[in-house]
């Protein structure tokens, strides 16, 4: 009876001592997928950083070359005045939210608004 107990105390302490290592190999397969994953996704932020960078500086270049002369202000100014246009804001409210004239954000807005076609068929035209 006292083997019987020392025998299965031996095998729970091998099988115990299996099972942390089991565990300890399944926690670095773990880690080393994350870092893997944490590894992709920096390599993707890089990329996106430079992609940005490298339309920054085209941006700086056609104004340059096309005379257009703003500064930082007056161009962070343009662009949130477009992207409430874009998200579909009234040019009335986006001239009371920035405090300007209508007729300026419509002066702004003028070459980014597409011009609706307004008409209707005539009869017998085919």
């Amino acid at each position: 009876m006292e083997w019987t107990f020392a025998g299965l105390f031996v095998i729970s302490a091998i099988l115990l001592i299996v099972s942390i290592l089991k565990s300890t190999r399944a926690a670095k397969a773990q880690h080393n997928q994350i870092d893997q994953i944490h590894i992709s996704l920096m390599e993707e932020i890089n990329a996106l950083q430079s992609s940005i960078r490298n339309i920054e500086l085209d941006q700086e270049v056609f104004m340059k070359e096309a005379g257009i002369r703003l500064s930082s202000e007056e161009r962070l100014f343009m662009r949130e005045v477009l992207d409430l246009y874009e998200r579909k804001y009234s040019i009335d409210s986006i001239a009371e939210m920035k405090n300007v004239a209508p007729g300026t954000i419509q002066k702004m807005l003028a070459p980014y608004q597409k011009v609706k076609v307004e008409g209707r068929k005539v009869a017998g035209e085919n």
